[in-house]
């Protein structure tokens, strides 16, 4: 029987910005890092972002592990089902990348550390590991492996769970015994038991209904349509996100759809509908910094620099606003509930460490987040809280992220079909007949 070979994975730079215990994550392989790498991850150490927070934990696992040991040679990374460790630090400058590209860069170093470790080492299966497409392709036209960072990502985005589905019911009278009852045990209508809090177009060739199953009483329950503070819905699927996000057995939901199909403003007009139930309401985006340059940078004091970022946020605001007149009590209490900060739009990164506890949390753009900062946000929750996430997981503005390892679509691949989740996708766009057009034509 042949000896099978020994596979060493190079990770670069943004494969550790990405997940900080990258290193654990290949089973019996030996993993090498780049001496490069590390010089490039200490210029992201400094800052409040989740790649900064993410350079310092990395740093400090490195230097755990390299306690008792000489990061050049093989250092293993505890347990005999893991493999081993190594920094590279030698370019044995039979292909010199730098020269071939024309460019002195940090990713052209890791290239030619890689190619060095393949030489050196021929009984070594080396694969280049990085989320860089760009650099992938210049390592296999210098002949080196490379292949994507695949922990945490979705095989199938095709298949992602939306939260709905179109039932054809065979007897009409179903739907017609809902409507009176309001609910119905499931097995009155499926054959088969639905995944928890999956709402429902039921229809027959004389009637139709919308609904959900409700995992606490195993029922399918009749969805109707409700008002939030001036919002109506205006198709199934909003009306689905509306009932989502009101649902007080709900403790997480998630709802995604392209832009001006009314995500963020639906999730806003139902936490201010909810106001009594919380002390507080939380709006975020995540911050995506031009240039890499930190909001730090920004001129003025915080509220100063954030506020650029989170302007869809008070856009939203201010639609909902629109809805009553000067007069209205409602709209006074909008302004009321700024002004006292039970209405707070935060940076993401201000939360971490925190106890979010007996609030309502609406994180926009969530799409644009890491898996990690999804499970950091999440375990901040304290008693009586919710959380919602909004976003669009084709349109991604964080570099090394994509439809398939952003943190949202994460989130609704592994939660599905738990009591306190829901999630809800939104197709049809609603925001006006020209945005429509031009999503559907351009």
């Amino acid at each position: 029987m042949p000896r099978k070979i020994k596979r060493t994975f190079v990770l670069d730079t943004s494969v550790i910005l990405y997940d900080y215990e990258s290193v654990y994550n290949f089973a019996e392989h030996d993993v090498a890092i780049p001496i490069s790498v590390l010089e490039e991850v200490d210029k992201f150490k400094k800052g409040d972002t989740v790649i900064n927070f993410n350079a310092r934990q990395f740093i400090r696992n490195l230097d755990k592990l390299s306690d008792k040991d000489i990061l050049q040679n093989w250092i293993s990374l505890n347990g005999r089902k893991k493999g081993k460790l190594k920094v590279l630090t030698e370019e044995d400058g039979s292909v010199d990348a730098n020269k071939i590209f024309g460019s002195e860069k940090y990713d052209h170093h890791i290239l030619n550390t890689a190619i060095t470790l393949r030489n050196t080492e021929p009984k070594r299966n080396v694969t280049l590991v990085t989320k860089d497409i760009n650099l992938r392709v210049k390592a296999r036209a210098l002949n080196l492996d490379a292949e994507d960072y695949e922990t945490g990502k979705i095989k199938d985005i095709d298949h992602l769970y939306k939260g709905k589905s179109e039932i054809t019911v065979d007897d009409s009278a179903k739907i017609d015994l809902l409507y009176e009852k309001l609910s119905l045990p499931w097995k009155k209508i499926f054959k088969k038991k639905p995944v928890a809090n999956l709402y429902f177009i039921l229809k027959s060739d004389r009637n139709s209904a919308l609904a959900y199953y409700n995992p606490v009483s195993e029922h399918v329950e009749r969805v109707h349509q409700t008002t939030a503070y001036g919002i109506k819905p205006r198709n199934a699927e909003q009306t689905f996100a509306m009932h989502a996000v009101m649902n007080r057995d709900v403790r997480l939901v998630t709802v995604t759809g392209s832009a001006g199909t009314g995500k963020t403003l639906l999730a806003l007009a139902c936490a201010l509908e909810q106001r009594r139930d919380f002390q507080q309401i939380y709006l975020a985006r995540p911050i995506v910094p031009l240039s890499n340059k930190d909001i730090g940078y920004l001129p003025g004091d915080i509220k100063s620099k954030i506020n650029p970022y989170m302007q869809p946020l008070w856009d939203n605001l201010g639609f909902i606003k629109s809805q009553f007149s000067d007069k209205d009590k409602e709209r006074k209490k909008i302004d009321e509930l700024v002004q006292n900060e039970k209405l707070h739009i935060v940076p993401l990164a201000y939360i971490r460490g925190r106890s979010l506890s007996n609030v309502i949390f609406i994180v926009d753009e969530a799409q644009n987040l890491t898996p990690h900062e999804i499970k950091t946000i999440i375990t901040r929750a304290g008693e009586n809280t919710k959380i919602i996430f909004t976003g669009d997981i084709f349109q991604i503005d964080t570099p090394y992220l994509d439809a398939q390892s952003n943190g949202l679509s994460y989130l609704v691949d592994r939660i599905q079909n738990q009591n306190i989740f829901a999630h809800i996708n939104l197709e049809k766009g609603e925001r006006s007949e020209l945005a429509n057009l031009a999503s559907k034509l351009l």
